[in-house]
């Protein structure tokens, strides 16, 4: 299928809130600059030009829309959530309240571009030493808190198990990967399931 339709498609299969949303962000794109090209990505539409320039996504409850390098950005507007753990990401967009001023979104997407056209590369992230003190991110800790059923799942799983959603969520490269990887686990865990279950011999 042809990645234009296929991004039509993710739209219109998306939540009635969202269509609007997604519509108006993917036509930000592509005002920024024409030469932009759409691509699926993780089952998300991305938008690339000489690389990965910026993304969105949709769920139940809110949109997703991310820079490849955020990281890398000046964050003039104090636009991205988290920008300590270089996602670059708007936040959880509800409703066009929550989105900038398009000239603000488009000039940030414009930024995005120049950094693909000046060839500056992501740094590569650290290797973790062999089996390092577990550390529950804040945001999965709160995820858990709200849920008492996973919570008490999560406590009695063993050391490996925990370490395998936590690594699994921390290794996500974009805050949309994140987001949907952090609805998947607590799903799973919720249903007793460690990360690895869809491999285990029934």
């Amino acid at each position: 299928m042809h990645t234009i339709v296929q991004v039509d498609q993710y739209i219109i299969n998306s939540a009635e809130f969202a269509i609007p949303i997604l519509d108006h962000l993917r036509n930000l794109v592509h005002k920024a600059d024409a030469r932009i090209e759409e691509k699926m990505k993780w089952s998300m539409p991305f938008f690339e030009l000489k690389g990965s320039v910026c993304h969105m996504a949709s769920f139940k409850n809110h949109c997703a829309f991310g820079f490849w390098k955020g990281s890398l950005m000046k964050d003039e507007y104090n636009l991205f959530e988290k920008h300590e753990n270089a996602m670059g990401s708007l936040g959880k967009i509800k409703s066009f309240k929550d989105l900038p001023p398009d000239e603000v979104l488009i000039a940030y997407i414009q930024q995005a571009i120049q950094l693909n056209e000046d060839g500056i590369k992501l740094p590569p992230k650290p290797k973790a030493n062999d089996k390092p003190t577990l550390i529950v991110p804040a945001y999965f800790l709160d995820a858990l808190q709200e849920d008492p059923i996973a919570m008490g799942v999560f406590q009695n799983f063993s050391e490996s198990n925990k370490r395998e959603y936590v690594n699994w969520l921390e290794e996500a490269k974009t805050e949309t990967t994140k987001l949907k990887r952090l609805d998947n686990a607590m799903e799973w865990i919720a249903e007793g399931k460690p990360r690895m279950w869809k491999y285990l011999k029934k």
